[in-house]
């Protein structure tokens, strides 16, 4: 019997190292890793690699295109399609997922200490940018709509994203919402949204991530300053 078997480290199983590499693939390069490619990071045959990705999508630790699983959409705060956000970094460019993603990249992207973070608006196409880091929110009256409430993110979660946008003001939601027909969602200003967007992913490039249950992201929600059923709080 080997002496060190019992002491010896035990590494990520299969399916975390299959996270691993497409989380630390879209940090790096801001482009979702291929099969082919997560074969080599792994050292796992390209049909195990599949298997480890349908896995993490049932888990929501990824969003695979339900024309291509072999294609991953969204590993949040990581996009590989636009939806109305551009993350630009040092030397490295990302589609941001949605508002609340876009301001969490510098949180969790060690080497990057702020962002340029730009969009538009949704109601009257005015451009916005702002540099997002770590210190401070950043400074302006533009506020986020939230569309679908938490409790129903999942059920088509890549319209749920493309829903959480950053406008001119009020005024430019509810244009918003007129022209579409919408039900009026969340809406918070840049600070609550910086706060929120802080803490969310905290080690989430990290080997033995997991992801909060829902208690856990309620009491986040609540710590960060969001209220009422939209985050299943009380009013």
């Amino acid at each position: 019997m080997n002496e060190n078997a019992s002491t010896a480290p035990v590494g990520p199983d299969e399916t975390e190292r299959v996270r691993l590499a497409v989380y630390r693939g879209f940090a790096r390069t801001g482009h979702a890793p291929s099969v082919p490619e997560l074969s080599a990071l792994t050292a796992l045959a390209p049909d195990r690699v599949r298997q480890e990705m349908r896995t993490l999508h049932e888990r929501h630790d990824l969003v695979l295109d339900p024309q291509d699983e072999d294609q991953v959409v969204m590993a949040h705060p990581f996009a590989s399609v636009p939806l109305g956000f551009s993350v630009m970094g040092t030397r490295t460019l990302w589609w941001g997922g949605c508002a609340w993603d876009s301001f969490a990249l510098p949180h969790l992207l060690k080497d990057e200490p702020d962002v340029l973070v730009a969009t538009r608006c949704p109601a009257c196409d005015t451009p916005h940018a702002w540099v997002v880091g770590r210190q401070a929110p950043p400074k302006g009256d533009q506020v986020a709509h939230f569309l679908t409430p938490m409790s129903r993110a999942w059920d088509d979660v890549v319209h749920t994203c493309g829903n959480q946008r950053l406008f001119c003001s009020t005024d430019c939601v509810d244009t918003w919402l007129h022209e579409t027909g919408h039900e009026r969602g969340y809406v918070m200003d840049l600070p609550t949204l910086w706060r929120f967007a802080g803490g969310w992913y905290t080690g989430r490039l990290d080997a033995g991530y997991v992801r909060r249950d829902p208690a856990a992201a309620a009491s986040y929600f609540a710590e960060v300053g969001l209220h009422g059923t939209f985050w299943g709080l009380p009013e």
